[in-house]
């Protein structure tokens, strides 16, 4: 993108593949009849995943409060994606950093939760999952709030409306208005990108105390995605507190080339950030001048009504 002790499943259930699960050759990293076949094999399946040590188990000391089986689970839903709809089971250990047998286990306990399915090859992620996410979006005042004025300044503009929040290193979209697709990469609600990089984190991680944007800054690996984005966290930093000073973003190639992006804060009543909206358009279409010139008031002007509508309902 950790924990202590584990106990061995000894239910009826542990080592056998779920229902629907069907044989295949072993190479191409999809489910085995012999992957469960007996006793022998479930105890070495787990010798195996308690030596494995993952990328979740490295970022965390052990702690007793810690579900490793959990944290290892999440991790295996998180491996799907936009561009990774299907995966087979290799490409899932690789892509979270777990033993093929513990990532099939993993597999195969969501396939009969009816989280994942599975042709007997490859999987992929079901229906289900949004249920993951419905309790948090449901009970999150500000997407139904804020849609209709993302709708109106979109209209206006001609260009893709979003709101998003900060998510650790990362932020999520919670809400979006699109026209054209600008992006290689599919968005919608629930898309994460690196705050640094972009215009919304870039507002979101300006309104964190001085304290914790030092440790952001220093904790964050920062990769480039284009020439223009900046990685240099004594440059980051300068450029985060000016937007905070000025109270807006302009992002100019830094996420992919050809986007233009500009932003600005959403707070509650105590003045506090709690989410970013944005602007975001192609760079043939808007200059950066023309994206401060016509956009940002526009932008400011949605972003003030949206706050003034959360304070009425009295969830600002």
């Amino acid at each position: 993108m950790r924990t202590s002790g584990r106990t061995a499943n000894t239910s009826p259930d542990a080592g056998h593949p779920a229902d629907g699960a069907v044989p295949e050759a072993p190479e191409d990293g999809a489910v085995r009849p012999e992957d469960g076949a007996g006793p022998a094999e479930d105890r070495a399946a787990l010798t195996e995943d308690a030596a494995a040590v993952t990328m979740p188990e490295a970022a965390h000391p052990r702690d007793s409060d810690f579900v490793q089986s959990l944290d290892r689970g999440l991790a295996v839903i998180r491996a799907f994606g936009p561009d990774r709809e299907r995966l087979s089971l290799s490409e899932v250990a690789r892509a979270t950093g777990l033993t093929r047998a513990a990532a099939r286990r993993f597999l195969l306990t969501l396939v009969r939760l009816g989280y994942v399915r599975s042709d007997g090859r490859e999987f992929s992620l079901r229906p289900r999952v949004l249920e993951l996410g419905y309790a948090y979006l449901s009970g999150l005042a500000l997407p139904e709030v804020a849609e209709p004025h993302l709708e109106e300044l979109s209209a206006k503009v001609h260009e893709s409306t979003s709101i998003s929040v900060l998510d650790g290193p990362n932020i999520v979209y919670v809400a979006r208005v699109a026209t054209k697709r600008i992006m290689t990469v599919a968005i919608s609600v629930g898309t994460r990108f690196p705050a640094y990089a972009a215009s919304m984190g870039r507002v979101l991680l300006a309104g964190l105390s001085e304290e914790e944007l030092g440790k952001y800054l220093a904790g964050t690996t920062f990769e480039a995605f284009t020439e223009q984005t900046v990685t240099d966290p004594d440059r980051l930093g300068e450029i985060i507190r000016e937007v905070g000073q000025r109270g807006y973003s302009i992002v100019d190639q830094e996420l992919e080339e050809g986007l233009r992006a500009i932003a600005a804060p959403i707070r509650d009543s105590s003045g506090v950030v709690t989410a970013a909206i944005n602007v975001s358009a192609h760079a043939r279409r808007h200059s950066r001048e023309e994206m401060l010139t016509q956009l940002l008031p526009a932008l400011l002007e949605t972003a003030r009504q949206i706050e003034v509508d959360l304070k009425s309902q009295g969830r600002g």
